[in-house]
């Protein structure tokens, strides 16, 4: 009887047909009756639709910046993106309207703010001190193009560098330009008979800010007064430049060139380098020079109180190492070691205890990013070892295939995943804390366990847990190492229906209350896992391979001969070619000598080592049949309670008995349609050549009697037909709730259990939750059911349909869900024209219709997923996911949950210049730029260059405005106005203090020009 029911729901499971079918008047009528039975609570106003937090490694890299006091971290990538790292659990995602990429960051330390330079030649102030940045100032410049920018440390005024040669001059604070411009013929003079190329680097000597360092493309740096408006030095090379860093002391610096060479320069010798190093350059005998280089892209150049400086670069490894990976080498002292990177090198900064340039900088890190990845070096252990990374940076490590969103999942999940994964992690990092540690963290509004499962094209698996808008692996799992792998393309079988990633995921089916786990594979596999806490090793891996196809025999052939299966109309899949068989002892053939019975993947058949966490229960797979391919698997489903697993294509369908390992129910598509099928396919007439009709069910590997009792008449019952194909189905009790899928509870398998537990185990049975009988239901319940085109409800056991709605006509449905949102529930469909809507249940009554993402690639469709309590997400780039939520209360308290990237913080003391440093003039000099570069001093800068642009920061971003350099007063302003309290004392007191402070500036340099020209013993 239970057999006859299971079939009677499969039904609808197969209900694809393009035509759709109304309901009668009558039928409409009940409905109008049935709708006051269920009160439904859900409203419009329930429903707010949000973005909410990125995770992942920012797709293509472009730049990179750390703030060393708030210790925070921001990369900009190629498609103006920003995002924001501080501690683990901190992090933000910011865009660039333009979505221009972003070639250079620069932090205004211990601020809150950060300038961002784009490729469309403009620069942006960003608020930080809002947990949502927002930008405040764009400056976009017309006649020249950004190469380079710098900001010295307490600084206003950010030194632009441009294609053209020339530097500008901008007041972070206003975010417009001076009147005082260095042009690059003014620098260069007579130096150079040629354009000396674009800016690549500016800096001021670390002991002097009235120095400039220029650095052009081709080799010339120009040492530049900026008091008295021209070059004191200028030092010129063969090669171009690509960095240039100093020495603290600012008596010395160095380059970085085309041809794999250092050069060492005292800033008073203009004429030769002070020192030339080739890192990587093979040292030729007779003093010959050494062979050229690949060029170092970037070099540092930090000092140690206790020893020898840090010379850290990359790139100039030689020519003849082709195929070497990228390459960050770190020189200190005599020793150099090269450590190498898994993908390219985007740049690199070094990390140190102070902000200040003229100090020893004492490194302790170094921040490494590559073009997938963010690496961080400890300096300060030998060997460099690297430090764990803690961000959710690996969803790429191999592409994504399929998603899958849990909410409000047992709670004993999450903490049962982490101890497994646990054991999982790699050894071998530094042992210090992650340097990364700025910001704080947001409120936790939301209490409930949320798990991301992302399927991968490797065949792995990846459970995440995605509680409170946070991210963090939990567990592994490879799928893969079931099967025999080819050393190499000669030995793979040519059974393969893939070219590439054979064992990518393609469904993933979750019981997280059983924690029975079943997934489907592109070559038409599937493997159950059951979940345990102890080692195991399977002697030999239970497996079925099933014959699932679909045949059409119009005229039969006189000579026997096969007529190829033609595929489901509307699939769009062409017909697979027949491969010459070259493995003929690892396969059978029909009589004809086409490939018969032989699954894509070959299973090991060596014993396997199962670590604790998820172990295999069985592997399914399909064969070919009379030399097709078997179809990719389009439908998934496990159900812990009666240890079963249904899948299907476009061929039929198939039921598997997961601990029996038997085939319950093989059914093609004509057996399901009978007489109703709408393409009128003839059923297949028998042919001598095939197997008896049990045999064809499936082949099993252990030897075991095949069921002989197939139904081989077409199933009984109502077929339900939507537009589109069926995507989703439900099923909800006579109260309008959902009618979760039957299950058991976990419990451990491979520990023997006691008599008791065995007997209760045996009196337990689970639910049965089939609303096809009516002789076991006494109540309506309902079935919903959603396509892409149409959702309906069908009332059972009736079967008659008093819910319909028609969700689209011009585009379609790509992912319905049936969720759970404020105690009651709801479908939820994004559609392909970019829409997300939601509607009542079961009255289907529309309650939300945003436009929110057009489908503009496969990754979207592939990967978008809801759940419950207003939770969705999808891949936004290969390396991104992007989460949203659709719950008015969510975008309410979204607020409170973020980070906060900006802490206020001391920042660190200057470094002490020293007695005899401040008597006799020495140590760093200060240099006072208002004068310089103010309005009154150098006028006004021609209007046609560049144009200001007002920041869209809304309130939040016009409370940010006084986050400037000298803005404290404004913030205090700002914070007690909002309190209602008074300032008159506070201006008073901070007033006083300036004037204190300024006194005693101009007492300490009348000191200093007292006692300037005396001699020691004068004093």
């Amino acid at each position: 009887m239970r057999k006859f029911n299971i079939r009677k729901v499969l039904d609808g499971l197969t209900a694809v047909s393009a035509a759709a079918s109304a309901s009668s008047a009558a039928q409409q009528q009940q409905a109008g009756n049935r709708e006051t039975e269920i009160q439904e609570t859900l409203q419009s106003e329930h429903f707010q639709l949000c973005k909410t937090v990125r995770h992942g490694f920012p797709y293509q890299p472009s730049a990179l910046a750390f703030d060393p006091v708030q210790k925070i971290l921001a990369i900009g990538t190629q498609t103006g993106a920003l995002r924001l790292f501080g501690r683990p659990g901190v992090e933000c995602y910011c865009q660039h309207d333009s979505g221009a990429a972003v070639i250079q960051l620069q932090f205004l330390i211990n601020e809150g703010a950060l300038v961002s330079a784009l490729a469309d030649d403009t620069l942006h102030l960003w608020n930080l001190r809002q947990k949502r940045p927002a930008i405040l100032h764009s400056l976009k410049f017309n006649r020249e193009r950004i190469t380079f920018c710098h900001l010295p440390f307490q600084s206003k005024w950010l030194y632009v560098g441009t294609e053209r040669g020339n530097i500008h001059i901008v007041n972070v604070e206003s975010f417009t330009l001076s009147g005082y411009v260095i042009m690059w013929n003014k620098a260069i003079e007579l130096s150079s008979k040629s354009h000396p190329g674009p800016i690549v680097h500016i800096s001021d000597n670390p002991m002097d800010e009235g120095k400039l360092l220029i650095g052009f493309e081709s080799g010339t740096v120009v040492l530049w007064d900026l008091k008295s408006k021209k070059a004191d030095y200028r030092y010129t090379h063969d090669e171009a430049i690509h960095s240039v860093a100093w020495h603290h002391e600012g008596k010395q610096f160095i380059c970085s060139h085309s041809d794999g060479t250092l050069t060492i320069w005292n800033v008073k010798s203009p004429t030769k380098p002070f020192q030339t190093i080739t890192p990587h350059g093979k040292q030729l005998k007779d003093g010959k020079k050494p062979e050229p280089c690949k060029p170092i892209l970037k070099v540092e150049y930090k000092t140690t109180r206790a020893g020898e400086p840090f010379i850290i670069l990359s790139g100039g490894l030689s020519y003849d190492t082709v195929g070497r990976r990228p390459c960050l080498t770190v020189m200190h002292g005599k020793s150099t070691a090269v450590l190498e990177m898994d993908y390219s090198i985007v740049d690199f900064l070094t990390l140190c205890e102070t902000p200040y340039p003229n100090d020893f900088q004492e490194p302790y890190a170094v921040v490494v990013l590559l073009e997938k990845d963010l690496v961080l070096i400890d300096l300060a252990q030998n060997g460099y070892p690297i430090f764990e990374n803690p961000y959710p940076l690996t969803i790429h490590e191999s592409p994504v295939t399929c998603c899958e969103y849990f909410a409000d999942c047992p709670v004993d999940l999450i903490p049962a995943l982490y101890s497994v994964g646990a054991r999982q992690k790699r050894q071998g990092y530094s042992k210090k804390e992650w340097p990364i540690s700025g910001g704080n963290w947001g409120l936790i509004t939301q209490s409930y366990p949320e798990i991301i499962i992302t399927g991968h094209a490797d065949g792995s698996i990846k459970f995440w847990d995605a509680s409170a808008i946070t991210l963090q692996v939990l567990y592994k799992l490879k799928t893969a190492k079931v099967f025999e792998k080819s050393r190499n393309k000669d030995d793979r079988p040519n059974t393969d229906i893939v070219d590439e990633d054979p064992y990518a995921i393609q469904i993933i089916s979750w019981c997280p209350e059983s924690r029975m786990l079943c997934i489907a594979g592109v070559s038409a596999h599937v493997i159950i896992y059951r979940f345990s806490k102890q080692e195991v090793t399977t002697e030999i891996i239970p497996m079925l391979e099933v014959r699932l196809l679909y045949e059409i025999n119009d005229v039969e052939s006189p000579d026997g001969e096969q007529v190829p299966p033609l595929p489901t109309p509307g699939t769009g899949s062409n017909p697979q070619s027949i491969v010459p068989q070259s493995h003929p002892s690892t396969s059978s053939s029909s009589s004809d000598g086409l490939r018969d019975n032989v699954p894509c993947l070959k299973v090991k058949n060596s014993p396997l080592k199962q670590s604790p966490g998820y172990q295999i229960e069985l592997v399914i797979q399909l064969v070919w049949v009379s030399g097709e391919p078997p179809q990719q698997i389009t439908s998934l489903a496990v159900n812990s309670a009666y240890g079963l697993v249904v899948f299907g294509n476009c061929n039929g369908i198939a039921m598997v008995d997961y601990l029996q390992k038997t085939v319950l129910l093989n059914l093609g598509t004509i057996e399901l349609y009978g007489s109703n099928d709408p393409y009128r396919r003839e059923p297949r007439s028998p042919r001598k050549s095939r197997q008896p009709s049990g045999a064809g069910l499936c082949d099993i590997n252990e030897g075991t009697a095949v069921p002989e009792d197939r139904c081989k008449s077409p199933t009984s019952g109502t077929i339900l037909r939507l537009k589109g194909a069926i995507l989703r189905m439900a099923f909800l009790d006579t109260t309008g709730s959902l009618v979760p899928p039957a299950h058991e509870p976990w419990r451990e398998h491979n520990v023997p259990e006691d008599k008791d537990e065995k007997d209760k185990s045996k009196k337990r049975r689970p639910v049965s939750v089939s609303p096809s009988s009516s002789q076991e239901i006494s109540e309506n319940q309902y079935a919903v059911i959603c396509s892409e085109k149409q959702a309906k409800v069908i009332s059972l056991p009736s079967q008659n349909c008093i819910y319909k709605q028609n969700i689209t006509e011009t585009s379609f449905v790509l992912r319905g869900d049936i969720v759970s949102l404020s105690n009651s529930i709801c479908l939820a469909c994004f559609c392909a024209n970019g829409h997300i809507m939601t509607f009542s249940l079961p009255s289907l009554r529309p309650l939300l219709d945003v436009y929110y993402l057009p489908l503009t690639n496969m990754r979207i469709a592939r990967t978008f997923c809801f759940t419950n309590n207003g939770q969705a997400l999808y891949l936004v780039s290969p390396t991104e996911i992007q989460r949203l939520t659709y719950s008015q209360e969510t975008c309410e308290n979204l607020q409170e949950m973020l980070g906060e990237l900006f802490t206020p913080v001391e920042t660190p003391e200057a470094p002490n210049r020293g007695f005899f440093k401040g008597l006799f003039g020495g140590g760093a000099q200060s240099l006072d730029r208002e004068e310089l570069f103010g309005e009154s001093a150098a006028g006004k800068a021609s209007r046609s260059l560049a144009q200001h642009i007002p920041g869209p920061g809304g309130i939040e971003g016009v409370k940010g405005a006084a986050s400037g350099v000298v803005g404290e007063l404004a913030r205090a302003r700002l914070a007690l106005d909002e309190r209602g309290q008074k300032l008159g004392e506070l201006e008073e007191k901070t007033a006083a203090m300036l004037y204190s402070a300024d006194s005693f500036s101009k007492h300490a340099h009348e000191m200093m020009l007292k006692y300037k020209d005396k001699k020691w013993y004068q004093f």
